[in-house]
């Protein structure tokens, strides 16, 4: 995927409020941009730290621009996580995730479960259904360990419950981890920070939802879906 205009060098100096993050661009005006990420951004919110910025025109926008990435442990980390829909609709596709080709048609945010909107829903009248759930990854910790959450997360954890539903009804389900890092070898869910997590995705897989994770190339000007990761139980 590539941004639809070059991103705006800049460096990182607080966040707040969640949503909210105040950026120093280069020729020194201090900004307050858009940034699309509920977690906690450990490792990813430290003052100084270099970071990218694109920009709106919609008059709309209260915020006209928006954090995109920012620049730790060597390399470019997205932190914007409404990007992995988008790199796996286009992954799709281009079918560059052998495990999810072939379906013939798909379908984004349709209802089910008791209150939740799947992220991508493949169907094919041969193969039946499959429920996509798709989840950002940007934490790293131990060098070369991508891990999700990076704080409870307990919307994701009912996620999984509903995906297990879908297996038991008969469907295939899949919980894809997209990692918008370049530097991870391997995944492992957080079991510290959240461990009603790591153990309903253990449940999940036990019930037969099918665990993917790939990493991202990320660089200034585009993010794409590059290759597949293990998964370190």
């Amino acid at each position: 995927m590539q941004f639809p205009a070059p991103l705006i060098p800049a460096t990182f100096l607080r966040r707040y409020k969640r949503f909210f993050a105040d950026v120093v661009l280069a020729d020194g005006a201090e900004i307050t941009a858009h940034c699309p990420n509920p977690g906690a951004m450990l490792g990813l919110n430290a003052p100084g730290l270099p970071a990218w910025v694109s920009v709106s025109d919609n008059p709309k926008r209260k915020l006209s621009h928006t954090l995109e990435l920012v620049e730790a442990d060597g390399g470019l980390v997205g932190i914007n996580t409404m990007l992995p829909n988008r790199l796996v609709a286009e992954a799709l596709e281009a079918g560059t995730i052998p495990e999810l080709a072939g379906y013939a048609s798909v379908r984004r945010e349709v209802k089910y479960g008791k209150a939740s909107r799947i992220d991508f829903l493949l169907e094919d009248p041969t193969r039946g259904r499959c429920w996509l759930e798709v989840k950002n990854v940007h934490l790293m910790r131990t060098p070369g360990l991508a891990e999700f959450p990076d704080c409870v997360a307990a919307r994701s954890a009912r996620h999984l419950e509903e995906l297990a539903d879908q297996v038991a009804a008969g469907d295939r389900a899949v919980a894809l981890f997209v990692i918008q890092r370049t530097d991870c070898e391997a995944f492992s869910a957080c079991a510290d920070l959240d461990p009603a997590f790591a153990r309903g995705l253990d449940r999940a897989s036990e019930a037969g939802v099918e665990v993917l994770i790939y990493a991202c190339q990320v660089l200034s000007g585009s993010v794409e879906i590059r290759r597949a990761l293990p998964w370190r139980r």
